[in-house]
């Protein structure tokens, strides 16, 4: 694979420069340098792109399933052979340390087509005979040409869960991938065209997104918008896709809460809690960012609680014992400092962390947060009002049920919840009364790709995921026939 420092878009199967030959760079965090180039693609890109994508649907869409699917298989299999390179540029682009990328994103990215391309075999069209004179059956199409959008924090691993199943419903695909972590969307179109992806079928669009991105939104032939980010921008996006009544998903922010009782498994729940507060950094959408503890059990809790956070080493990502590595971006290592500094002025008790690291070595410059943890806020403070997206969370107590659904649903954001009880009664009880879309019962970040994904109030519309992704990137038709 070539890690080039110059990163190009993928139009028409060919690798090539924005038409305007604007560039912007692209930093490495962990060292707080410039290491590459992306386009910084406009409106001309994004039309070359589309005009791509139309050309190439008719052929496209007309290959059987079971020739798209196999397709599929071979980037699939083309992402596990080189899971090494892609691992360790996305730890280069977004900071994280090398071995989570290993162990979890590339492995889900590859999961994404593989999943995509046999669940498209198994996905059906219905029938239903009537009254001896009518026969009624469903026809699934193809949208047509259809924009996938992703963040930042999860690179490769959300690139492909919304290009996976675009593709094998037979849509072609216009993506914009974040330009704060582009190297894997780069080396996924070197991958597309060893794999044989017919040309158009797939157009990478790198650059900015009130240009590249929202040319892509407002673009009159794009038929759906799947996108994963904030929820002011998926504000932005809905009022412009709305009124065109263009399909759209959106997957936006999170305020989690992870509600602790004093029936849990003590060891396994702080030991999962570790992992949900501050995996890659905190800067996953559903970590686990207010830590709700029954006040039984509150005090012990906190103590154990900080003597391990202490313990995460935050350092170099290439380093197999860097439990976090560096914040993705400057502008959002100074986001997440004022957020600390504004918890403080709040009331807050930083219990542990709350201060910029200095790395080492090669890292002396990079932005590296320590882990942190704060009590002493009231809930409608805006700390615990708004997503923060670092190593940062916040502790309160509860003691009863009623004030722990209190707490947990006083927020805007509805997407994921984590619950810690050895009470199965307790644990539907309250699963049914948390305003979340997923939530899950004594585990976190478990995954199966067969289940909808997907937010309540301010964290978005619609679902991803399963057959409801397959669903959302085809037009259903139902056809009356006379027998």
């Amino acid at each position: 694979m070539n890690l080039s420092s110059t990163i190009l878009n993928y139009i028409n199967g060919e690798l090539v420069k924005p038409q305007n030959n604007k560039w912007l760079d692209n930093y490495n965090p962990a060292i707080g340098k410039v290491y590459s180039q992306i386009p910084d693609s406009d409106e001309a890109d994004v039309n070359a792109a589309v005009q791509a994508a139309e050309a190439a649907f008719p052929a496209w869409s007309n290959l059987s399933r079971v020739e798209r699917s196999n397709i599929l298989h071979k980037i699939a299999n083309l992402i596990d052979a080189n899971k090494t390179a892609l691992a360790e540029a996305e730890s280069t682009d977004n900071g994280k340390p090398v071995w989570l990328a290993t162990r979890v994103d590339i492995p889900r990215a590859s999961d994404n087509f593989r999943f995509y391309a046999n669940a498209i075999l198994n996905f059906h069209d219905e029938s239903f005979p009537m009254d001896g004179k009518h026969f009624n059956y469903t026809v699934h199409q193809p949208l047509g040409v259809v924009g996938c959008i992703s963040p930042w924090n999860l690179p490769l691993y959300l690139f492909t869960w919304k290009i996976a199943p675009a593709l094998v419903t037979g849509n072609c695909v216009v993506a914009k991938p974040s330009e704060v972590t582009p190297m894997t969307a780069f080396l996924l179109s070197q991958i597309c065209i060893e794999a044989g992806l017919p040309k158009g079928v797939l157009n990478i669009v790198h650059g900015l997104g009130h240009s590249a991105g929202m040319n892509i939104v407002k673009h009159k032939n794009v038929k759906a918008i799947s996108f994963t980010g904030g929820t002011k921008t998926g504000a932005v996006i809905a009022a412009e896709v709305a009124p065109k009544f263009k399909k759209m998903s959106l997957e936006l922010g999170g305020k989690n809460p992870n509600i602790i009782f004093a029936d849990c498994d003590f060891e396994k729940m702080l030991k999962t809690t570790l992992r949900s507060s501050f995996e890659n950094q905190g800067q996953i959408c559903l970590c686990g960012s207010r830590i709700l503890v029954e006040k039984s059990i509150y005090e012990k809790f906190k103590t154990r609680f900080v003597e391990e956070v202490k313990k995460l080493k935050v350092g170099n990502p290439k380093n197999d014992d860097s439990r976090l590595g560096a914040i993705v971006s400057k502008p959002h290592f100074e986001k997440i400092l004022s957020c600390i500094e504004l918890a403080k002025q709040e009331g807050g008790n930083v219990l542990c962390g709350g201060e910029a690291i200095k790395g080492e070595g090669e890292c002396a410059e990079g932005w590296f947060i320590e882990p942190t943890v704060i009590e002493g806020l009231t809930q409608n403070c805006k700390t615990n009002q708004e997503e923060i997206f670092g190593p940062v969370v916040t502790i309160q107590p509860f003691e009863t049920e009623e004030e722990a659904l209190q707490l947990a649903n006083a927020t805007e954001y509805g997407l994921a919840a984590t619950i810690w009880t050895e009470n199965i009664s307790k644990a539907h009880r309250i699963a049914a009364k948390v305003e979340s879309g997923i939530i899950w019962v004594n585990c976190w970040l478990v995954r199966d790709l067969r289940t909808p994904f997907g937010g309540m109030k301010q964290s978005g519309v619609g679902r991803e995921g399963g057959m409801h992704a397959l669903e959302f990137f085809m037009e259903v038709k139902n056809l009356c026939v006379a027998i």
